[in-house]
This record gives structure tokens, sequence and C-alpha cells, in this order.
């Protein structure tokens, strides 16, 4: 069986399982960060966790461009903003953490793991050799355009939260807060509004199926864990603001 053949049963695949992980969380929160409990195994340092499943993305998509096809200006672009965005998540982010050391269960690195080495392929080998390239004029198409703000947008957002989340713990501190900042009187997770905001402008700016599909994975993860979040804060935090919505300011 060729490469191609396997990658578009992968794809359709990839699909059908972010459905029933969409369907699933509403049901069980992810055991990690506030929802962290015990009763699922063996559990490594979130730190080390965190690397080791984040960097599946970053490597995978890497690896598919340097064995790519179809190399230019424009698929160099593509590396920098997938790029820009993971090597920050993976080596950077949990490194900024403040507050006591915390366990992230294997079971959650596995799975984690599984979901960035996909993205990472699916998208990478797409984009680099089975679309069959993008010419340098589609960074002035429109859809490229939009979708490269969007992502921009969509990363500043993501920036801002965390390190909002970051400076409400003083060096040595634990526990949780509640913050009135910017976007965050809005919403309850704007890190999470953020990151699907980066992998809608993905799916628009690569016009690409694997594209639209990982962002419907990211939609699929972060909607109902801010959904989790928002009830987590309104019985922890009685005085929590009732006008606040979960992830859409306004809206829901």
């Amino acid at each position: 069986m060729q490469e191609h053949t396997i990658y578009n049963i992968l794809l359709m695949a990839w699909v059908v399982v972010g459905l029933v992980v969409f369907i699933a969380l509403f049901f069980v929160s992810a055991p990690y960060g506030r929802h962290a409990r015990k009763g699922w195994g063996y559990a490594f340092g979130d730190k080390t966790g965190w690397v080791l499943m984040e960097a599946a993305s970053p490597i995978a998509f890497a690896a598919c461009y340097a064995i790519g096809s179809n190399i230019n200006i424009t698929s160099g672009i593509f590396l920098v903003l997938w790029e820009a965005h993971y090597v920050h998540r993976a080596f950077i982010y949990p490194f900024s953490l403040r507050g006591a050391a915390k366990r992230l269960p294997l079971s959650v690195v596995m799975m984690g793991l599984t979901f960035n080495l996909m993205n990472g392929y699916l998208n990478g080998r797409y984009l680099f050799t089975f679309s069959g390239g993008y010419a340098t004029s589609w960074l002035r198409d429109p859809r490229f355009i939009f979708g490269t703000a969007l992502f921009i947008i969509g990363f500043i957002i993501n920036r801002y939260a965390d390190s909002v989340l970051r400076e409400l713990r003083k060096p040595g501190e634990s526990g949780y807060k509640v913050s009135n900042d910017g976007i965050y009187r809005l919403v309850s997770s704007p890190n999470y509004l953020g990151e699907i905001t980066i992998w809608v402008g993905w799916a628009i700016l690569t016009w690409s199926l694997p594209g639209l599909v990982f962002a419907f994975w990211t939609v699929a993860n972060l909607l109902p864990r801010a959904r989790a979040n928002h009830k987590w804060y309104q019985q922890n935090f009685p005085d929590y603001p009732p006008e606040r919505k979960a992830l859409i300011p306004r809206l829901w």
C-alpha cells in the first residue's frame, strides 16, 4: 500500500477519533492541571511530560519539511509559523510556569504525544509533499492574508493569556487565582480562545483538509475543557463574575 493511500486512511480515521474525543470530553475531563486526580497510573513531572508530548509536533513537522518535495518560500513560511508556536509550546512555556511541581499521568502524555505526532505528520506531509506545492503567488491570496492575520491574533491572545496566568502567582506560590485583566474579564479561558483562533487561521491560510481537521481537533479538545474550567471556577470561587463566559465573549 502506497504512503498516500495510508495517509488518506489516517486522515479520515483521525476525523472519526476527533469526534469521539469531542463527545467523551464533555463527560470526562483530562486529568491534569486543575482537573488532576488519582487513578490514571504512573505520572511524570509536569515539565518533563509536557516537553515529551509537545515536542513531537515541531519535530514531525520539521522532518516532513526536510524530506519534502515541494519546498519554496511559501512552504518556508508555513514552517516558520508552525514552529513559532510549537517551539514555544514545547520548550519555553513549561519552564515559565510558577508554582509547586505537579504530576502529569503517563496516559495523558501518550495521548498528547499521539495527538501532536499525528497533526505534525498529517499537516507537514500534505503541505510539503502531497499538496503538489503552493506557488509564491499564494502569499498574495486573500485566504493566506486573512488566515495569517487570524493566526497572529490567536498567537498574541494565547501568549498574553499565559503571561497573565503566570503573573498571578508569585515565585514559589501554588494554587489558582482569578484574573480580572484584559480579556479575562470576558472569558474564563482566553488561552484556549487564542489556540483555537491560531488553528482556524492555519486552516484558512493553508486552505487544506488536514488544516481543517487540525482546527476541528483543537475545538474538540478545548471547547469541552473550557466548559469544565468555567464550571470549576464557578464552584470554587463564590464571587466569580456571573457575566463572564467560558470561551466566546458574550456568547458562551
